[in-house]
């Protein structure tokens, strides 16, 4: 009893302290900024500038977003795979969307680089590139964001677009903040850009 008490305790102690330097991490993360103009029903209005992209993409392989490639790719990239040797911090979100054909993934560059600053990658498919700036409509929520939840709240976002007479430019994008071993505290986006001049 006394052992499994031990065990339990120190289980308890690795655990929160994964918790919080997971936290702290996330705090000190720069996350792309935005304008917030609204808050609508079920739903947010933002202006986003534009920012500098990192952006590969892959062949669709099935249903499932499959990310890590994507995202090897990218992370090599800023972890020094470039002409320079350069590493670039992480930044958050991590943009992901989809069609018939291709996964695309995005990192947002940190905000103090100028895009003529930034090095070339080694990998020649990794296109640096501006974010489209514009107004864009976001439905955020909590907890893990596999492909069947994703795709569910795009539909959500549909609707309440469609109810509150908005439309739509582009497609839908999901952007997530967490690496994949956060457990609590997720945060997630869908987004898509709208033409909200008409609303004003």
């Amino acid at each position: 009893m006394k052992r499994m008490i031990i065990i339990i305790s120190i289980a308890t102690v690795v655990i929160l302290t994964f918790f919080f330097m997971s936290y702290a991490t996330n705090r000190k993360t720069e996350r792309q900024q935005y304008n917030l103009v609204k808050k609508e029903n079920g739903f947010e209005i933002r202006f986003y500038p534009r920012a500098i992209m990192a952006t590969v993409l892959s062949e669709k392989t099935g249903e499932e977003r499959d990310a890590n490639p994507n995202f090897r790719r990218l992370a090599g990239y800023i972890f020094g795979g470039n002409k320079r040797k350069q590493k670039i911090a992480m930044t958050a979100p991590v943009y992901m969307e989809q069609d018939s054909e291709k996964n695309k993934m995005s990192f947002v560059l940190p905000s103090s680089y100028k895009i003529t600053d930034l090095p070339d990658p080694n990998d020649t498919t990794i296109n640096i590139h501006y974010s489209d700036e514009g107004y864009f409509a976001v439905l955020s929520f909590g907890g893990f964001a596999g492909a069947a939840k994703i795709r569910a709240k795009e539909l959500e976002l549909k609707e309440l677009l469609t109810k509150a007479g908005y439309s739509t430019t582009g497609s839908f994008k999901y952007l997530g903040y967490n690496a994949p071993w956060d457990i609590i505290n997720r945060e997630n986006d869908i987004i898509v850009m709208i033409s909200y001049n008409d609303h004003q």
